[in-house]
């Protein structure tokens, strides 16, 4: 099964979307947006770039734990990982998001 967005609503009224992979498991999450058009640019943004290499930024937190950041052209974090216990693991997470971060299912989970 292919991956999606869902875009949601937080308590304060502002807006998030996370991309999930095909077995539902949370691949990327992105910042929190003031407007539901600013997160749906942001969900485009993915979409964009979530092909491109060279728009993953692989980071270690200060715990050890891997991550990763997707940016824009403009360098602007569109999206973070979760933590991961090694860096083969977070390689693992960006392959999957370079898989399904071009998915066209959005679920508005806002209403």
């Amino acid at each position: 099964m292919a991956g999606w967005f869902e875009l949601s609503k937080s308590s304060d009224g502002q807006f998030r979307f996370v991309l999930k992979a095909g077995n539902a498991e949370t691949i990327l999450g992105s910042e929190l947006y003031h407007t539901r058009a600013a997160a749906e640019n942001g969900i485009a943004s993915v979409q964009a770039n979530s092909p491109l290499e060279e728009r993953y930024e692989r980071k270690t937190a200060a715990n050890g734990k891997a991550y990763f950041n997707l940016k824009a052209g403009n360098h602007q974090i569109i999206g973070s990982s979760q933590m991961y216990g090694t860096e083969a693991a977070r390689d693992n997470g960006i392959e999957s998001v370079k898989s399904n971060g071009a998915s066209t299912t959005i679920k508005d989970l806002t209403g």
